[in-house]
């Protein structure tokens, strides 16, 4: 019945099957499901780049609060009076490095070299920022050692 009939250009075509309507809808979807989970990895990827990048930036700056802490112990190991606590937590630290505990442990020992004698300190410097098991937990330790 509908071979026979001659359709109009540009007119609906009331033969066609009925099946082959929504093909689009469902590649709408699929395009859809592809492009969310391909927006979701970026979302996943960049905020895992800026917490390694905020976690490296925490590492530098424990770095510097641990050097902040061997230069401290070299001071007061070269002072006029020389000093060699065992161990000193410095007082709170300013400016970029506030947050951090700086510990600066010592140990010193005498050597007689001819008729010389020569004291040599050995100072360990521990920053920390946070606490063990969180997140944001960063720790840098240095370790110097000086002759008098």
């Amino acid at each position: 019945m509908c071979l026979d009939q001659e359709k109009p250009p540009l007119a609906v075509n009331p033969c066609r099957d009925r099946r082959e309507g929504g093909f689009a809808i469902i590649t709408a979807i699929f395009l859809l499901v592809v492009l969310g989970g391909l927006a979701a990895f970026i979302v996943t990827v960049s905020t895992a780049m800026y917490t390694a990048s905020a976690l490296d930036l925490q590492g530098a700056r424990a770095y510097q609060a641990a050097r902040a802490g061997i230069e401290w112990g070299a001071f007061q190991a070269m002072a006029a009076v020389p000093s060699c606590a065992a161990t000193t937590t410095l007082p709170a630290l300013g400016g970029n490095l506030s947050g951090f505990t700086a510990t600066v442990a010592c140990s010193q020992s005498s050597h007689t070299e001819g008729a010389a004698t020569v004291t040599t300190y050995q100072l360990t410097a521990t920053a920390t920022f946070g606490a063990p098991g969180n997140a944001d937990y960063v720790q840098r330790q240095l370790q110097a050692n000086y002759a008098i």
